[in-house]
Formats: structure tokens, sequence, C-alpha cells
């Protein structure tokens, strides 16, 4: 079935709370991508954000981001006053999320609700269906907390290595607090859950990421580091990476600890069932981040400053993916294949039979591989014009070589009155990809200030873009309805 949809972070819907939530804005949103005549809403991680505010390194891979919670849901709801709320400077600018204010307020917020939350059946029955990771997540919290936000390698000896008296003094020291991340994580698993049914009930699936590594300061590491490639202290051995290319002489250093792969294949890859199981019940169909890691994967000294001296290493091949399969046969993937491709990497993705990712944006810069270009695409694909971490359409065509920009324009017969973006999204809404994505900064038509992510830097820059209020429109939905249908992508839309 051809169907498309739209890429857009819920951090970057508008609001007034300094950040993107599950709230009306989103539920507008599911009604836009309705109008619109598309199938699927995918987003970026939804866990907590970490390092450099990116989704991409959290300290959790099962719980939810607290940012995403919804304000006024909470007043409705009685457990927060308006004006608790309206007083806090939750921005400096409206288009940009401000991550410092919302590190210092968003959780001040959350425990005036929480003093207020009187533990119900509901409650409690969440509390035990996610007993396997909520109590280490909410005690790695509380000890966060209590250790001025280190990391957990720095913490006292007897619980960075998790001796049993240490955790049991630890949660009895600390029990208010451990209670009261049970309560955030209550309240972000009732808020999407109402949001996914609400989709549901639209014919809109939920595409989300998960990202193939986990930060060293993240309690997947601290609760099980005979997994990773840590030492008898548990610093790491090696750390993950990309190697040079045309874009990065210095390679990119991702600095998260790299995994003992042997030691998931003996149990069978209980670890990333487990993983993977838990996305499956956000999401409705999963894209696994840099795909290419588990056929070989750029292994970096520890220590070392940049990418340059890493090398490839063997990663687990089609050994992890049948056992995936095995496992979980009900899970709908997607490889991101992005990035160096050797005909290795390629057999694994045709082999697993999960569909790859083209980026258009990719097709006429003749530093990447042709095989970007929409002829010559296969149906078991997902194109998109450019991803969270390319340039937005409209940054290209300003920047890229005259010589790219002519291709473009006579590859996709583009012109000055359709509008140059307009023309990409036609094309890949043309193309014989089963599934088309279109970020919502091409659909808007914006530049580079609207950019998501510069891969490999640090900056405010980052993660950061939102939507202003009210410029996703009626206009805007029935214009890109009318190439959806006519390109027979309505899917499941009636």
């Amino acid at each position: 079935m051809r169907e498309s949809g739209i890429l857009m972070h819920i951090t970057s819907l508008p609001g007034p709370y300094g950040v993107g939530t599950m709230g009306k804005q989103a539920f507008a949103f599911v009604d836009f991508l309705k109008a619109a005549g598309q199938s699927w809403w995918q987003i970026l991680p939804l866990n907590p954000t970490g390092y450099g505010d990116s989704p991409y390194q959290s300290c959790s891979t099962f719980a939810g981001n607290h940012y995403l919670i919804d304000l006024d849901a909470l007043v409705e709801e009685g457990l927060l006053k308006q004006e608790e709320i309206s007083g806090i400077q939750w921005s400096r600018k409206d288009t940009k999320a401000d991550f410092g204010l919302l590190y210092n307020n968003r959780l001040k917020v959350l425990r005036l609700a929480y003093d207020r939350f009187a533990a119900d059946g509901a409650f409690e029955v969440f509390c035990d269906e996610n007993r396997d990771w909520l109590p280490d997540f909410a005690l790695f919290m509380a000890l966060k907390d209590r250790f001025g936000g280190k990391p957990w390698y720095q913490w006292d000896e007897e619980l960075k290595f998790r001796r049993a008296d240490a955790l049991r003094q630890a949660a009895l020291d600390h029990g208010q607090e451990i209670r009261f991340y049970y309560f955030v994580q209550y309240l972000f698993h009732n808020q999407w859950t109402a949001l996914r049914q609400y989709a549901h009930s639209k014919n809109i699936r939920i595409i989300g990421d998960v990202p193939i590594y986990v930060p060293y300061d993240s309690v997947e590491v601290w609760r099980e580091p005979e997994l990773f490639q840590l030492d008898e202290r548990l610093d790491p051995v090696a750390v993950a990476g990309c190697p040079p290319d045309a874009f990065t002489a210095d390679g990119q250093l991702w600095g998260n600890p790299l995994y003992r792969w042997e030691a998931h294949a003996a149990d069978g890859y209980r670890w990333w069932i487990r993983r993977l199981a838990a996305a499956g019940t956000l999401y409705d169909m999963v894209r696994l981040d840099h795909f290419r890691g588990l056929e070989s994967y750029w292994s970096v000294p520890y220590g070392d400053k940049t990418a340059r001296n890493g090398r490839w290493v063997k990663g687990p091949d089609m050994d992890f993916v049948k056992a995936i399969k095995n496992g979980l046969p009900g899970l709908n993937m997607i490889a991101e294949d992005l990035g160096y491709m050797t005909q290795e990497v390629q057999d694994l993705r045709d082999g697993s039979g999960f569909p790859g990712m083209k980026v258009l944006q990719f097709a006429f810069d003749s530093r990447e591989p042709s095989d970007y270009l929409p002829h010559t695409y296969t149906k078991n694909t997902v194109c998109y014009t450019g991803t969270h971490d390319n340039m937005t359409m409209g940054q290209w065509f300003d920047t890229a070589p005259a010589a790219a920009v002519k291709y473009a324009r006579e590859y996709m017969h583009l012109s000055g009155r359709e509008g140059y973006v307009w023309g990409c999204i036609r094309t890949v809404l043309a193309s014989v990809s089963d599934l088309c994505i279109i970020q919502m900064q091409d659909i808007l038509d914006l530049g580079g200030e609207a950019r998501m992510n510069f891969p490999g830097t640090l900056s405010d820059s980052n993660w950061t873009w939102r939507a202003k209020d009210g410029i996703i429109d009626h206009t805007l939905a029935k214009k890109l309805k009318g190439l959806t249908k006519l390109y027979c992508r309505t899917g499941i839309q009636k």
C-alpha cells in the first residue's frame, strides 16, 4: 500500500510553555495530518533528553521525556494552578525550545502536581506493569539528584558498583523521591496513550526512533555493565562514532560505550528484545538508527579526541536480525541504512526484509552514491526529502553547488511557479517507495533557520526548532492532500 507521512518531533510543536507537548497542539497536528491525507506521523525518540539536549542521548531507553507532559492538562485535572505555570519564563523565543529554562523549571512544577496527587488503583497498576525498568530508573534519577547531577560512574563506590546493601539503603533513604519519578512516568504514559489512541481514531500511525547506542551515563549501562565494553573499573574500553568522510575530516565521535555483542548473543539478545518490545508498545513502526552498525561498527579508543583512529569491527549481523524477528515477529521496522554503505550492509538490510531509507537531498551531490536518485528506488523503501540530520530543502537550494542545483532542477522539472521545495515534495510522493515521509520544515518551505540538527556539533541550534503558532493551517493541508491523492498515497485514509 502506498502511504505517506510527516516528520515532526513533538518538541517542535507550538505552545506556551517553552516546548511542544502532548497537549492540544499535538491533537491539532493529528487533525492536520488527517486533513492532509497522511497516514503516518514520524517523531524522534520520546526518551528524556541528555547530553547536548539530544533525544538520541538519553539516560533511559524506557522512560518518557517529562518535558513533553502537557501542563494545561494538569491544570484541568486539578494537579496544578494556572498561576503556578503562567508566571514562569519558559522560553526566550517562541520559535526555539530553551532547554536550559526547561531543565531549571519543569520538574519544579511537576513536584507541585505530585504534592496534590492521590495515588489510586490505576497508578499502582502502572507501577506494577513497569516493574522491570521503573524502579531502577527512579532510583537512578533520585541518586542523580542526591549527587548534584553527576554521572553514575562518579558516585560513591558502593552505588557505582551496585552493591546490594547500598542499593537497598538508597531505596529506603529516597523513597519519596523515587515515588515522585514513578508519578512523572505515570503522567507521561497517560498523556502519550491518549494522544496515540486519538491518532489511531483518525487512522494515523506513529513511527518512532530507537537509537542504536545508549549513553555511558544511562541507567542501562549502570544496571548491566557486563553488556558493554567496559573495564574492571567500569570505564569504557572503546566508544562509538563514525569514520572521517567528505563531510567531516575528523569523523564523528559520539562517545557511547560499545556493546559486548558476544554477551548479548549468549542470552539470545534478551536486552535488545526487551528494549525493542518496549518501543513497540509506544510506536506502530520503529526506525532503528544506525542500522549499518549491526554489520560492522566504528570502534574508537576511549580517550581519543576525534574518531580518526577508529577501526571497523564486525557486528552481530544477521544473527541479531534473526533473533529480533523470532522474538518480536509482529514488530514493524525501518532500517536507517544511511552513512558509509558497503555490499555487506546492503546484504544485511536486504536479508532482514526491513525497508531501507532514500533521501532525495543526497541524490544530486556528487560525493554521495547515485542510488538516491528516485528512478533507482525500489518499493520496499522509505523515501524522504530530508531527515532531522539534514538541511531543510530550502537551505539546500540556497547553499548547494550551482551544478547540483542545476541537475536537481532538470531532473525534477522544477519551476519558480510551483516552488523548488514543493517540486521536491512532488518528486518523492511520485516515487515507487511504499512509504514517503516529508519533513514539516519542507512543507512549510523554511530555510536554514529551521534545521533540526547539525550532526557532530553541540550548540543551541540543535533540537530547538519550533513551528510558529498558526502556520500549520487548512490551506496547507488542502495543498498537501491534493498531491497525496494525485500519487495514490492516501493509504487507509477515507
